[in-house]
């Protein structure tokens, strides 16, 4: 194809490109139901912490500026939708969104590679995001029951009820009800920081993160399935967080499956598993990288508590989850490789033993508080030993195709 041809169908396909993006933002029906949504705003945005991560070029910021501006004009100076705060977040991603693809087009070499590297495999979060609200009401019509009185149970077996205490610091915080919300909803940030920084270091290490965070929700929905719960707010209604259940009435509680609304989507608590994900995935970036994913993490425990959407043992839980996915990933070691498996097989046994063991074991976490303490120890060393020494295999994986040994990919100049 000479270049007289070459740049027509650039030109064709970047007017495609914009002229879709522009209906899709018309729309009154994507306008209502994901650009205010804060979920779907955090993911998109994601596209514009990648694409300047990638291209880190005044040119694209100020692209992507011209589009935030454009879709304000657009949605709300000219079609009247309500102004709200997450759509201008939704604005930047969709620009980035739209921008870095027409890069692509108009991009060659090693940076077209790089680009195409970086988004691709985040469509699919696009697509997940989207879908996710159906799919998580689809848990409440397959189980209209869920056993969240069995994680009541054990949380008061501690002898503390921290999601309550919590919950009621928030309350008295006037920042904390935001902190909370804000790094609930803004998981995709890190996961973006942590993708895009191993991307500029190695692709290997980059292909197994994404593909970490790309399967967990979709495997997190068969344990959904396995333990259908929804979170102490949906149980306690109004009574969260100031009226916690008394601990001394939970030992004699009966357990039983209860009809209460909310999405099944407690047990592992998914918000908890990305985060470490991209705590463990963040080894070798630079300390700003580093510093980011862990404090989300730190904030994401508090978080997932305070507002009421986890139990304590739905994060406990989710370490030895985080393990199995790591290590379901990790395709750079061999599957017979002792130093992939045991760790894998590690982190399923732990995470069904927990799941079985709060469905029938409830008597035992009563004996003494000092029992679930030291299952909680327990699993999340085990966890921390295990993913250290598969980081370590990770390192320096013993593989013979060349592609897998963490090549760097090659950064391009950001000049034009």
């Amino acid at each position: 194809m000479n270049s007289s041809m070459k740049n027509t169908t650039r030109i064709i396909f970047t007017f495609i490109l914009a002229t879709g993006m522009g209906a899709v933002a018309a729309n009154s029906k994507f306008y209502n139901g994901a650009f205010i949504d804060s979920f779907f705003a955090f993911t998109v945005l994601s596209f514009a912490i990648l694409h300047l991560r990638m291209r880190p070029h005044w040119k694209d910021l100020a692209f992507i500026l011209c589009g935030v501006m454009l879709f304000a004009i657009g949605d709300i100076g000219i079609l009247h939708f309500p102004p709200k705060p997450m759509a201008f977040v939704s604005f930047i991603g969709l620009s980035s969104f739209v921008i870095l693809p027409i890069r692509i087009l108009w991009s060659e070499g090693d940076e077209r590679k790089l680009l195409l590297s970086g988004y691709l495999p985040v469509l699919p979060f696009v697509v997940l995001g989207f879908f996710m609200p159906f799919v998580l009401g689809w848990t409440v019509s397959a189980h209209p029951k869920t056993l969240e009185l069995y994680l009541l149970s054990f949380d008061a077996s501690l002898g503390v009820q921290l999601s309550f205490l919590v919950g009621q610091a928030f309350a008295r915080s006037g920042w904390g009800a935001f902190a909370g919300w804000f790094f609930y909803m803004a998981l995709p940030v890190p996961i973006a920081v942590v993708f895009a920084g191993q991307l500029l270091r190695s692709k290997r290490r980059a292909f197994e993160a994404i593909t970490a965070f790309l399967i967990a929700g979709p495997v997190g929905m068969i344990f959904y399935s396995l333990f259908p719960a929804t979170g102490p707010r949906y149980l306690f209604g109004a009574g969260f967080p100031s009226k916690p259940f008394p601990i001394d009435q939970a030992s004699r509680l009966l357990l039983e499956p209860v009809a209460i609304p909310g999405f099944r989507n407690a047990m592992p608590s998914l918000h908890l598993t990305c985060v470490l994900l991209a705590c463990w995935y963040s080894r070798g970036l630079s300390w700003w990288e580093r510093t980011i994913t862990y404090v989300f993490f730190a904030f994401t425990v508090i978080a997932t508590l305070g507002i009421g959407e986890h139990w304590f043992v739905d994060l406990i839980v989710a370490f030895p989850f985080a393990l199995f996915l790591q290590a379901l990933v990790s395709y750079s070691l061999k599957w017979s490789d002792k130093r992939r498996l045991v760790p894998l097989a590690s982190g399923l046994a732990v995470t069904l033993a927990w799941l079985i063991a709060l469905r029938y074991g409830s008597t035992i976490f009563w004996t003494s508080p000092i029992v679930p303490w030291a299952l909680i120890v327990g699993t999340i060393a085990l966890a921390g030993i295990w993913q250290m020494k598969l980081a370590q295999a990770l390192d320096k994986p013993e593989t013979s195709p060349g592609d897998l040994r963490g090549d760097v990919v090659p950064v391009p100049s950001s000049a034009d």
